[in-house]
């Protein structure tokens, strides 16, 4: 199996390059209206922005923020494809403007956004990120009632395009190849995730990393795997250091990225060198840990009632069983982004 990935340095306000219905799954974070280091992207996007912010109006530059957002989730709407899945990872921001300090509820006003342009919301999830616990509390700390809570979670909003949800052909094989694990689809498909940590890899080129603010490589992966199949092609308006494009890598779908800033483009090269082990390291470690569920299970008395069909292992559910995992052996650079080759992994 091979898969592509094409990489534009553009402004996702136009996609361009990406013709209409020709995306199935779009997972991405943009950047987060009223937290400072986003200021000077939209003053860029829009210069009233920074008028507004000079003047103290954090709730004009908050609204004219969305609003150059809004052109990138018309033309969202445009190349996904009826019933494709939007996945927004977005947070909201704490800020104090003119003397007055409050939150800026992004997840909302996205929410809005999306219902507007006829998307179908559907159950949102939270993820917890770390909290350094020392600085944790804002405002008066000990003292009520001038205290504030500290935003120690993400937001993934979900939305379906259209009402109905996507039809395959009758016993589409690459959609019941891509299955998941009963135990992992209980995990993943809970409405809040306490065990998303670290980055799988980390960039080395100067101001980059806090310039990308990415989030977790298990983000992207595990919504790509809920979402979307084999063959469906992945977008990331928002590209960034390219995570969601890794993680379409690794799960064996094509994608598709947008990004401003050249200089992450330029120095992706090192990290797609590193897909083929984490590949290796993350589909094994998804084998591993069924393995150990059947293990408990069995101790516990259990039984199977279903045998997998490519594997050496039995599975709890009847749409578990054609199961199959694909690894990347090698990417090479084309015209526009990379090629990876996948080959299936082994039964035993």
């Amino acid at each position: 199996m091979e898969t592509e990935h094409r990489v534009v340095a553009g402004d996702s306000r136009r996609l361009e390059r990406v013709e209409d219905d020709s995306v199935e799954l779009v997972v991405t974070s943009p950047p987060y209206p009223m937290i400072e280091m986003w200021d000077d992207l939209f003053a860029e996007l829009d210069p009233a922005v920074g008028d507004r912010l000079d003047d103290g109006d954090g709730r004009a530059a908050f609204e004219l923020m969305h609003e150059a957002l809004g052109e990138v989730w018309d033309e969202v709407e445009r190349v996904l494809v009826e019933g494709g899945i939007a996945a927004v990872n977005v947070g909201d921001a704490t800020r104090k403007v003119d003397d007055s300090f409050r939150v800026y509820q992004n997840h909302s006003r996205i929410v809005d956004a999306f219902e507007d342009r006829g998307f179908e919301p559907l159950p949102e999830l939270l993820w917890r990120k770390p909290v350094n616990s020392a600085t944790k509390f804002m405002g008066s700390g000990m003292i009520p009632p001038n205290a504030y809570v500290t935003l120690e979670h993400e937001y993934v909003l979900v939305f379906r395009n259209g009402r109905d949800s996507r039809a395959f052909e009758p016993e589409a094989e690459r959609r019941y190849n891509a299955a998941y694990f009963w135990e992992e689809r209980n995990r993943w498909f809970s409405d809040l995730w306490t065990d998303v940590t670290g980055e799988f890899q980390s960039l080395d080129h100067g101001d980059l990393r806090e310039r990308s603010a990415a989030y977790p490589f298990e983000v992207p992966y595990r919504l790509v795997n809920m979402y979307s199949v084999y063959g469906d092609t992945v977008l990331d308006p928002f590209w960034g250091t390219g995570t969601t494009s890794l993680a379409a890598m690794t799960a064996g779908r094509n994608s598709v990225g947008y990004e401003m800033d050249e200089e992450f483009v330029e120095v992706f090269d090192d990290r797609v060198a590193d897909v083929p082990r984490v590949s290796r390291e993350v589909i094994g470690k998804r084998l591993d840990n069924h393995r150990e569920f059947v293990a408990e299970r069995r101790e516990d008395g259990e039984s199977f009632k279903y045998d997998a069909e490519n594997y050496d292992f039995p599975v709890t559910t009847k749409q578990e069983k054609p199961i199959r995992f694909y690894e990347v052996e090698n990417v090479e650079a084309t015209e526009e982004g990379y090629r990876a080759v996948h080959e299936s992994v082994d039964g035993a």
